[in-house]
């Protein structure tokens, strides 16, 4: 659910930016900065909802690492995004709503929703050890 919310927070913001509601937004000849943009206003999104609801049951100590971890991992998942929106766009020459959308907005945030769930699940939320010690002792 909440990928979804953020997927939705990341499509519209990205495509306001970019192409507006002409065809033609602010943003239009700076997809990469567009599609940061969008993707730091889902970030934020993601990580309360993914604190305080996917992940709420798991007693998380709040440590500096933690929030650096998930900056890093951010930073990675950021790069698959753009990763693919900037191959499409300067690699292939596809240019506009629809190939920007497929490879950024589709493409992108598919894998870099994958890659954000499992590495925040490991790294940014995981359970404690003694958690881990209840779960197992039931």
């Amino acid at each position: 659910m909440v990928g979804g919310v953020a997927f939705v927070i990341d499509a519209v913001a990205f495509n306001l930016l970019a192409f507006g509601v002409s065809g033609h937004g602010p943003l239009y000849d700076a997809p990469l900065i567009a599609k940061s943009i969008a993707i730091l206003l889902a970030t934020v999104f993601t990580y309360v909802g993914n604190r305080y609801w996917t992940f709420s049951a798991r007693h998380i100590e709040r440590r500096l690492s933690r929030y650096v971890v998930f900056a890093l991992l951010n930073v990675a998942a950021i790069g698959i995004q753009l990763g693919c929106l900037g191959f499409s766009r300067y690699v292939l020459g596809l240019e506009g709503i629809v190939p920007d959308n497929i490879s950024g907005t589709l493409i992108g945030q598919a894998l870099a929703t994958i890659f954000r769930f499992v590495t925040y699940d490991r790294w940014v939320f995981p359970d404690s050890p003694a958690e881990q010690g209840r779960g197992s002792a039931s």
